[in-house]
């Protein structure tokens, strides 16, 4: 079998489905799930630009056509010294296959040759061992615990911050299967 096709693409109007799944279905997020939210949003802000803004945005992970999660990003720092932090969701079928890490080692050289930022940081969940070891793979390093950073599941939780840097050298490209 030969390896996916992993490709980050602008949010459709197809899309909008998807997101609302993921602004209303238990669990779908995984441990990001913090409760219900507005099913309709991501349809207004599809209207509104896209999802291609600013200060932040989201495309879609497609996976050999298919579309199998989302990716975002959001400024963070001042205008001297701003930064971007990243996200992804997939889809419960898609994950563990080695999508996630392709997927934000990409979206990590887009930001690198379309903005000027030095710095791309992600945060993760300390029982996320998945989520550590793709963004390991994909070229970033743990900085340390951020204590009681998330209200998640009725109590406060720590959060692991990862980053990579401009001059961090990329990740290996996978050969081909």
């Amino acid at each position: 079998m030969g390896a996916l096709e992993v490709r980050l693409r602008p949010v459709a109007e197809d899309d909008l489905a998807m997101l609302r799944r993921f602004a209303t279905e238990p669990g779908l997020i995984g441990l990001d799930w913090t409760g219900f939210r507005d099913a309709q949003a991501p349809a207004r802000r599809f209207a509104t630009d896209g999802y291609l803004g600013a200060a932040d945005s989201r495309v879609i992970v497609e996976v050999d056509g298919t579309a199998a999660g989302m990716m975002s990003w959001a400024a963070r720092g001042s205008e001297v010294s701003r930064y971007w932090e990243i996200g992804i969701v997939l889809l419960p079928d898609w994950r563990g296959r080695g999508i996630g890490w392709r997927a934000q080692a990409m979206l990590c050289d887009y930001l690198f040759a379309h903005t000027p930022a030095q710095r791309i940081e992600a945060g993760t969940h300390p029982e996320n061992i998945a989520e550590q070891r793709s963004l390991e793979k994909a070229g970033f390093r743990l900085e340390g615990v951020l204590r009681a950073v998330e209200f998640r599941a009725g109590r406060w939780r720590d959060g692991w911050m990862y980053s990579r840097l401009r001059d961090d050298p990329p990740p290996p490209v996978p050969a081909p299967s």
